[in-house]
């Protein structure tokens, strides 16, 4: 069995979920556009800079689900994913996942696990790493917990998640990583197939520089 790794946002999906996710809650009028809006487009422009906090991004993303009920968020849930997510699923990215089925995969997302889990569940991944939201006996805090899976924090989380298996990247004779985002050079360095996925530019550079395989699923 070898291993497979997958970037979620602009990898498996046209699109970003996370980016996607304040936008829906702006169009169902849980928040405010003028206020809401401007700030996710720059959060964005951080993340595709390199330059983003993600613990104050989490903050930001995790704000309106504070004080929800349960009922509630499956509502939002179940809309957005319609709406929203199934439109950017790629259907190269489920002949991708399908090519994988035998080895041991897991998507690995900056993407918190609230907004991603649903999305795991409908691409038929098993196994999810994500940045974590706190939640306290009343349900969500309003901030992030434990290492976010950004950056070189991917690294972190995936080994964790592979020490819970009684496993670590040297156990697999092949590991794969398939992403689009220069933020996750650590991670794709640290695999033996690093695969730019649609690349953003810096990525491409990098990945053409280093003979790594330039894949696109659009």
């Amino acid at each position: 069995m070898n291993l497979a790794l997958f970037d979620l946002d602009n990898t498996l999906l046209a699109g970003d979920s996370d980016y996607a996710w304040a936008q829906f809650l702006i169009r169902e009028g849980v928040l405010e556009r003028a206020a809401f809006e401007a700030r996710n487009e720059a959060y964005y422009a951080q993340y595709k800079a390199g330059t983003l906090d993600i613990f104050d991004y989490l903050a930001f993303q995790s704000g309106p689900l504070v004080g929800r009920s349960a009922t509630e968020l499956r509502g939002w849930h179940a809309r957005y994913m319609a709406q929203t997510v199934e439109p950017m699923i790629l259907p190269k990215a489920r002949e991708l996942l399908t090519a994988h089925r035998a080895d041991l995969c897991a998507i690995v997302t900056a993407t918190n696990d609230f907004i991603t889990a649903p999305i795991a569940e409908a691409l038929g991944v098993e196994h999810l790493i994500a940045s974590e939201l706190e939640r306290g006996p009343d349900g969500y805090t309003g901030r992030g917990a434990g290492t976010p899976a950004f950056q070189s924090g991917k690294i972190t989380r995936v080994k964790q998640w592979l020490a819970g298996l009684g496993r670590d990247l040297s156990s697999f004779d092949q590991s794969h990583f398939y992403s689009d985002s220069h933020n996750d050079i650590p991670l794709l360095e640290a695999v033996t197939h690093p695969v730019a996925v649609d690349p953003d530019p810096t990525l491409r550079a990098h990945a053409l520089a280093r003979g790594w395989t330039v894949l696109s699923l659009r």
